[in-house]
């Protein structure tokens, strides 16, 4: 079971975390968490609900991770296994995840798919969506996948869909010359970009794209 302790800063001041996979006792503190990281005009079905988070467990508890600080739910970032062609990218969040239920999930599978990552906004400044996308990073070499993908939200896209496509939006992010919290996150994380895809999730900001992005393990070889 992946579990393991380490400090990160918090005004100059070593504040002691836990990163570790999330079992049952956990679900009322993540699906506040859920609540708390998606506010409106998040749509609160796609908020976790128990019986996805139950299968999350069950099917594949190494993707199941949470972070405490100091014993104190912060966040959490889920997964599941799944095939993957470079060559047909494209698809939506809700046929990737099974709509969260992750009841697709494929034990055989070479890549390794972000569901969802979520911090309690009082943390956020601790960087802990980073340690969560490293315990992640270090599921794909353990297991020897291929790779993590996963759908960014363009959530700042909305204030510039008037006069920018999703890809110029993107492409704009990427140079530096535009700031996403979710895009600009992922890249600070390591993930680069795939593919715009449209009607990913119904997400009103995002205008319901996203930016599919990946990291390859760079022990195997390019695929």
């Amino acid at each position: 079971m992946y579990k393991r302790k380490q400090y990160v800063f918090s005004d100059n001041k070593p504040v002691l975390v836990e990163i570790r996979q999330y079992t049952k006792s956990d679900f009322p503190a993540l699906i506040a968490i859920q609540k708390e990281s998606f506010p409106h005009p998040f749509p609160e079905e796609l908020w976790w609900n128990s019986e996805q988070l139950t299968n999350h467990t069950e099917l594949y508890s190494e993707g199941a991770i949470c972070i405490e600080v100091e014993g104190e739910m912060a966040g959490s970032i889920t997964a599941l296994l799944t095939d993957f062609d470079p060559a047909f990218p494209k698809h939506t969040w809700e046929v990737a995840t099974d709509n969260g239920y992750i009841r697709n999930h494929n034990p055989t599978g070479k890549t390794l798919y972000i569901v969802d990552i979520c911090i309690r906004p009082k943390y956020r400044s601790l960087k802990l969506g980073q340690l969560l996308m490293q315990a992640m990073y270090e599921r794909v070499i353990e297991d020897k996948l291929d790779r993590l993908l996963g759908g960014g939200r363009m959530p700042r896209f909305h204030e510039f869909s008037d006069r920018l496509t999703a890809e110029q939006y993107a492409e704009q992010v990427v140079s530096g010359e535009i700031k996403d919290p979710v895009l600009s996150f992922l890249l600070r994380c390591g993930r680069t970009p795939v593919c715009i895809v449209e009607n990913y999730l119904e997400d009103e900001e995002s205008r319901g794209y996203a930016l599919l992005m990946e990291w390859k393990n760079p022990f195997q070889h390019e695929k």
